[in-house]
């Protein structure tokens, strides 16, 4: 819902240097990591003396009678669709740049399109922030409209080169910048030696295959017979999944469901190892969150992770669906641990100097200041005025 300007605390007077930022992208209530970068960029930009940030939400939820289709299906998609236009119309009008978030197909239609258009239709300035690993089939089934939509944005941000490759494919243009961490969030935990304690954190979704993961895990236990696995996550696959541990008789599974991100931080400290076997990904969170705990990472090639783990330096990668080598990765990892501490400090090293606000926010900034000075200075002061005029 329309979240009105930056919280009391933190609110900036209007100047001529004050850019206002209208950010849009899925609530806190949505668990994933669109949500946790918006979120910890709103808060961020508010420390900025040149961005006035505020928000609004892509999954609104009615109130009053229109409440009552909350829990139907269709229904409840039209009705938040309708109330996240309606906030845009209202909300957009007091901006100077729309900052977008994005992911794929079908969300992307129910809320970036609708602010990539309505923010064109009022002249303002739009960065549209895709960062979904389906990009390269999103833009090739839906060419004939994504595309299109996309090529109104002033400006396309992502996360990882790999994305920039997947634009350009399709003959759009766009840059990099990454997700940031806030480091006292996590414990960084230098570890002495390395147990066979693993962990896995992501949905239950077919493109994570986590059955894989589990297979893989079985072949880990039967090197390590008291390895320990902490399993969290949710999604349609949950049932796939679980049957998977029984078949494969795996022992030491801790299944913990759905967790809060407060709550999955905390994982991390009580593992000594980070798996993952996905075959789609973007730029995922739970990578440099280990990174950032001195828990070395085994995991698939897939999208964006190549460029974001260096092998043999910050990570051991295997190629997509290679459970065998997942497991041989994991196991070598832990039967070298002078190469397990060096890619855990390796790793540390590189969240510290790349996946930080104090870097990232000079490239935000950059690119807000580069987007108003293409229409000129007269917009922020003609805002203004008017800000002025009305208080």
């Amino acid at each position: 819902m329309f979240g009105g300007s930056t919280p009391e605390g933190h609110r900036k007077g209007p100047n001529s240097e004050t850019i206002r930022v209208c950010l849009t992208a899925p609530s806190v209530r949505t668990v994933g990591g669109q949500a946790v970068q918006a979120q910890r960029l709103l808060e961020h930009f508010t420390s900025l003396p040149s961005i006035e940030p505020y928000f609004i939400a892509h999954d609104p939820v009615p109130g009053g009678f229109v409440g009552r289709f909350n829990d139907v299906k269709y229904l409840k998609t039209i009705t938040r669709t309708l109330l996240y236009i309606a906030s845009l119309l209202r909300g957009l009008r007091r901006c100077d740049v729309v900052h977008i978030f994005s992911a794929a197909y079908f969300s992307f239609v129910f809320a970036p399109m609708w602010a990539i258009l309505i923010g064109r239709l009022y002249g303002r300035r739009v960065v549209l922030n895709y960062r979904s690993g389906e990009a390269d089939d999103h833009l090739e089934r839906w060419r004939w409209l994504a595309v299109p939509i996309m090529r109104l944005a002033h400006d396309i941000v992502v996360p990882t080169p790999y994305l920039v490759g997947v634009f350009a494919k399709h003959g759009l243009q766009a840059r990099v910048i990454p997700n940031f961490l806030e480091l006292d969030q996590l414990t960084y935990r230098e570890r002495s030696q390395f147990r066979p304690v693993f962990l896995s954190n992501r949905l239950f979704e077919p493109y994570y295959r986590i059955p894989d993961l589990l297979r893989a895990f079985a072949r880990i236990q039967a090197r390590f017979p008291d390895a320990s696995l902490l399993l969290a996550g949710y999604g349609p696959q949950e049932r796939v999944i679980l049957d998977t541990v029984a078949e494969l008789g795996l022992r030491n599974v801790e299944y913990l469901g759905k967790l809060s991100a407060a709550e999955s931080r905390k994982l991390y400290d009580r593992v000594d190892v980070y798996l993952c076997a996905t075959s789609i990904d973007c730029f995922p969170n739970s990578v440099i969150e280990a990174f950032a705990s001195g828990v070395p990472v085994v995991s698939s090639d897939a999208g964006g992770i190549s460029y974001l783990i260096a092998h043999e330096r910050t990570g051991l990668l295997v190629r997509v669906g290679d459970v065998d080598g997942l497991a041989s990765q994991a196991i070598r990892l832990l039967d070298e641990p002078k190469l397990c501490s060096e890619i855990a400090r390796n790793a540390y090293d590189e969240v510290r100097s790349k996946y930080v606000w104090a870097v990232v926010a000079g490239q935000w900034e950059e690119v807000f200041r580069r987007l108003m000075k293409q229409v000129g200075a007269r917009v922020i002061s003609s805002r203004n005025e008017q800000h002025q005029a009305v208080a």
